[in-house]
């Protein structure tokens, strides 16, 4: 999704946003919603909203579709959606966000086949209808709704959160609930992250992973979440500290990154698939996917392949390193070592940057810039690579002085980015949020 234009401005009135809650941003999205419901004509009166948030991967970052545990929180920068069920079959949405796009309108059942409709926002609905409706869902019932976000660019899943919003939002308007993995004692269903990935693997053909969806589905205030493949299972670790102790930022390039499918995740993607097939088929019944090797058939590997396969043995190495990190960081969580969580982070970057080759050059110029403010744990890139947001960790009270060395450095080395970047602290927070009595 393109830049939020609506968003710069406002990021660089304030020059740094410590929260949703804290500067009124809920009542200036439900605002913005209402006039371009009216703009439209559509009747949002007494309309529900839904808010999905964005996400922080602690770990590991592209271990998704390679098989490695998960862990991260959902964090307060928002999708809201606000909907209001009609008497027909049709929905009218709007996007606050993407004004020239006009009211997207059509019958369900009749989205446009997977791979048709021009590069816009409203792929997402049409998406939504396609795969629920292929999934064997009866949509019959349509809706009037608008959409804003104040997600920054890539790096903290504003497509993941959109998604699972729609897929929740147009579930509910047709009173329907999963059925092929029943809702669970949390109310949640794992079916609800599959079909909100497939809008952007079977419609979209971006070749996303699922670390985005679970960390926002599931995310819990004041909790991580840690999410176990093997089993589709979802634990929820309190912190062991006092969370006013350290902050989370998100410091966004300013840059604005392609769809996955035309970045180099789609051929990160691509290596990994390759090397997790000649791995199954060298040993054949006990590895699947790169996080299945053991120690010693880790090493066997980069013995054999190493010469022959370097590009693999790099993906197959960052993936295994990252793996045997995991426990360290999610231990040091629990026991409140922030510090320890930080430097994980930050290892990981290395790795990112080093071995799996995913980040870019406006990433790690803001990663260069927050490594050297005293009290700065650990950063990194953050999300799909290439473009988009970074990440840190930092002490209480070395917020302003990461934002005083961005603002001072980051101009200077991207002069061209110096109207679009900005710097976020960010709360971690509930992943789904339905509020009713706004409209």
């Amino acid at each position: 999704m393109e830049r939020l234009a609506t968003i710069q401005s406002h990021i660089k009135e304030a020059g740094i946003i410590m929260s949703c809650a804290a500067d009124g941003e809920e009542a200036k999205a439900v605002q913005m919603m209402k006039d371009l419901a009216a703009k439209h004509g559509l009747d949002v009166r007494g309309a529900k909203v839904r808010r999905t948030s964005s996400r922080f991967c602690l770990g590991v970052e592209h271990g998704d579709y390679n098989g490695t545990e998960l862990f991260g929180v959902g964090t307060d920068r928002f999708i809201w959606l606000a909907y209001k069920k009609r008497s027909d079959n049709k929905v009218r949405i709007a996007s606050v966000n993407f004004p020239n796009d006009g009211l997207t309108t059509w019958t369900l059942g009749s989205a446009p086949a997977p791979g048709t409709h021009p590069d816009s926002w409203a792929r997402f609905p049409y998406g939504a209808d396609y795969v629920l409706t292929s999934a064997g869902y009866p949509l019959t019932t349509g809706f009037d709704a608008v959409v804003y976000g104040n997600i920054p660019g890539g790096g903290m899943s504003r497509s993941a959160s959109l998604s699972i919003n729609l897929v929740l939002t147009m579930m509910e308007v047709n009173n329907l609930t999963p059925k092929k993995i029943p809702l669970g004692p949390d109310g949640k269903s794992y079916e609800i992250v599959d079909l909100a990935q497939q809008i952007e693997t079977k419609y979209i053909g971006s070749p996303s992973g699922y670390l985005d969806q679970i960390m926002i589905y599931y995310a819990k205030a004041g909790l991580g979440t840690h999410f176990l493949p093997k089993t589709n299972e979802v634990r929820h670790i309190p912190l062991g500290c006092d969370a006013n102790t350290f902050s989370i930022g998100a410091l966004d390039t300013g840059t604005d990154r392609p769809g996955l499918e035309k970045s180099t995740y789609a051929i990160r993607s691509a290596e990994c698939k390759k090397a997790a097939k000649m791995l199954s088929e060298k040993y054949p019944g006990q590895v699947s996917l790169i996080a299945d090797l053991n120690d010693a058939q880790y090493a066997e590997v980069m013995a054999e392949w190493g010469a022959a396969h370097p590009n693999l043995c790099e993906r197959i190495r960052y993936i295994h390193e990252a793996k045997g990190r995991f426990s360290v960081m999610l231990d040091a969580w629990k026991s409140g070592d922030i510090k320890t969580v930080g430097q994980v982070f930050r290892t990981d970057g290395f790795g990112l940057r080093d071995i799996y080759r995913i980040s870019g050059p406006e990433l790690e110029v803001m990663c260069d810039i927050v490594r050297t403010v005293p009290g700065c744990l650990g950063e990194r890139m953050l999300g799909g690579g290439d473009k988009g947001a970074s990440g840190c960790i930092v002490e209480a009270g070395a917020e302003q002085q990461v934002l005083a060395a961005v603002q001072t450095a980051y101009p200077r080395s991207h002069p061209e980015l110096t109207d679009k970047y900005a710097v976020h602290f960010v709360k971690v927070c509930d992943g789904v949020v339905s509020r009713e009595g706004l409209f």
